[in-house]
């Protein structure tokens, strides 16, 4: 890592998120999906990343906390590398997606 690279994305397990949320700090809860996975399953808080989230975000202070999450985890990790790569300090991928979600943390959520 040079100096001017920022810090790695942190994994975040459903739980840890679950955390989070309960503890109140302010954070952004990206959902990289399509609006048809999100009428299946959604996490409460989290925003779809349509094109004007996408440039709402882009005009956020850089050490704004950012946790992306998708199905799997594998999107969301692309999303959060390209925000790492605009700059951002502060960000996060929901390992195991809504699925890990789902499983570890809110059954009432379907799988899909």
């Amino acid at each position: 890592m040079t100096a001017h690279e920022p810090p790695p994305i942190r994994q975040l397990s459903a739980p840890d998120l679950q955390a989070l949320l309960d503890s109140g700090t302010a954070i952004e809860l990206v959902d990289v999906r399509t609006e048809e996975e999100r009428a299946i399953a959604l996490i409460g808080g989290s925003r779809l990343l349509d094109r004007a989230y996408h440039d709402a975000l882009l005009l956020r202070d850089r050490d704004t906390p950012i946790v992306f999450q998708c199905h799997h985890g594998m999107r969301s990790q692309q999303a959060a590398e390209y925000f790492r790569r605009e700059g951002f300090l502060n960000l996060y991928n929901l390992e195991g997606g809504i699925d890990a979600w789902s499983l570890l943390v809110d059954r009432s959520v379907p799988r899909y």
